[in-house]
Order: structure tokens, then sequence, then C-alpha cells
């Protein structure tokens, strides 16, 4: 078994204030729901909702992997209750996406929780640990919402979270421009200087821990009963 007995990350992480950070989540989820939205009941009659739409994944994904890369985080024991949370409301996701998207991919809650999972991989000691980190990049990128992209977009934003600097910067902003390979344009890039942006600032909201988790199978789930014939 992987030891959990690697040190926390360096002091010089990425910081944010935790209601910047929630700021974010909020804005992710209203681009997300005006995306769906446009995507479902309007057939991608927006083209502005849809370039919107592309900042979603790596607003979430960054959010995620800042509280990760928090000091203390691992040992703490948050990537595994982040995957559980992840795991169930993925599943509780799973009828209303497979209506209306498919089986395939898996919804983005398991890309999350995907990413989360190589996280704790790769900061647990061990070859072990980081083959089945790699070995979950190959075969789980293929199977999850966005990709290897989205997959690279959380890796890069856990990187430059731990260890800000201008080469992590560049491999952040390169791995979020891969998303345009499923996007179709590089519309995912600007949700970095908002991103960047909310670090000078302090904005005073409460975090609401379980809104996001509960929020996507419930709007889902709403927009396929709208959906369905009468």
């Amino acid at each position: 078994m992987p030891s959990l007995a690697k040190p926390a990350a360096p002091a010089t992480a990425w910081s944010i204030s935790d209601g910047s950070l929630e700021a974010l989540k909020w804005v992710g989820l209203v681009l997300m729901t005006g995306d769906h939205v446009n995507k479902y009941l309007l057939q991608d009659a927006s083209p502005t909702l849809y370039a919107l739409g592309r900042m979603v994944m790596p607003l979430f994904g960054f959010v995620l992997m800042a509280n990760l890369a928090r000091p203390g985080a691992l040992r703490a024991g948050m990537h595994l209750r982040v995957m559980r949370r992840l795991a169930i409301f993925a599943l509780l996701a799973t009828p209303a996406f497979v209506r209306l998207v498919g089986w395939w991919p898996l919804n983005i809650l398991v890309t999350l929780w995907l990413a989360t999972l190589i996280v704790w991989l790769l900061e647990c000691d061990g070859g072990v640990a980081r083959v089945a980190a790699l070995i979950a990049i190959l075969i789980g990128g293929a199977l999850v919402e966005f990709w290897w992209p989205a997959l690279l977009c959380c890796l890069a934003a856990w990187g430059f979270a731990r260890r800000p600097d201008g080469v992590r910067m560049l491999l952040w902003a390169l791995a979020t421009a891969s998303l345009a390979i499923v996007n179709g344009n590089l519309s995912a890039l600007a949700a970095l200087p908002l991103i960047l942006g909310a670090r000078h600032v302090d904005i005073p909201l409460r975090r609401c821990r379980w809104v996001f988790y509960a929020y996507y199978p419930a709007h889902l789930s709403l927009i396929a009963m709208v959906l369905s014939p009468a």
C-alpha cells in the first residue's frame, strides 16, 4: 500500500482566499447551467453560451485542485473524502446524463474523481503508486468527459497551485488550451485570467460544500424531465 508519509505541499503554494475560490465555483455553476440549457434545450442556438461554457471545466478543475494542494490536505484525508463525494453524486447524475448524452463518456464528476485519484497516487510514496497514476491517466482518459485534455488541465492546475512559477504557468496554459481538441475553440483559456485575477480580491462568500455536488445531478435531472415525452 502507498504510504501517506510524504511531506505536504511546499510553503510557496499559490494562495487564494476561500471566498474568492467559492466565487469561482459559483461562476462555474452559472456558466455550466447556461451551457446545458443551450445544448439540451436550445439545440446549441447560442454561440455565446457555448463559448462561455468552455470555461467550466478549467474553473471546476482549478477549484478542486487548489483545495487538494492546500498544505496538510493529504494528511487530513481530503483526497479520499472528495473521491467519496464525487463517486456518490456521479452515480446520482448517471441516469439523467445517460438520457441526455449516452453511456460514454462518463460525466464530469467522474472526470474530477479520476483527477483526484491521480493526484492522490502522485502524492503517495512509491513507484507502484506512480505507475498506477500513469495507468489511470492512459486508460481513464478514454472513458471520461473531456478525456485526456481535462486530466492534463487538472494536473497542471494542481502543479501550479502547489509551486507557482513561470514554467508551471505555461504548462497549465498549454494543458488548458488542449481542451480545444474537444471544444473546437480556445475559449477555455478565458478561465485563466479570471482565476488569476480572483487571487487579488477577497470576496466574502461562505463555503457551501455540498452545493456543487448536489446541483449537478439535480439540474441534469430537471433538464432530462423537461425533454422527456409527455
